[in-house]
């Protein structure tokens, strides 16, 4: 038991030479949610790919999935995954603002 005790010793204290200090430290964890996060938008992105490729195949695609309105031209050419018209956007960020603010 003593000797196993000792050789925890040793691991612990070779552990600590091995970790990174705390600058190091947060500076990996920075990296990392930047990581997380740069990933999530990508999933998003993909999802939005996605979704567009449906509605292409179903014939709704160019039509706002909230108001069926046609989405303009312009836009579509400026974001192909747009799903709402530039109305229903704006309307749809002023609520995002407003409930973000709650």
């Amino acid at each position: 038991l003593l000797a196993e005790a000792s050789d925890t010793i040793t691991d612990l204290s070779q552990e600590n030479l091995h970790q990174p200090d705390q600058m190091d430290r947060a500076q990996i964890e920075s990296n990392a949610a930047i990581d997380l996060r740069t990933r999530d938008r990508e999933r998003k992105l993909l999802q939005k790919i996605e979704s567009a490729l449906r509605r292409i195949e179903d014939g709704t695609y160019g039509y706002c999935v909230e108001t069926d309105e046609p989405i303009n031209l312009r836009r579509l050419e400026a974001r192909p995954i747009a799903s709402l018209s530039l109305h229903a956007q704006e309307k749809h960020e002023r609520m995002e603002r407003i409930h973000r603010d709650d």
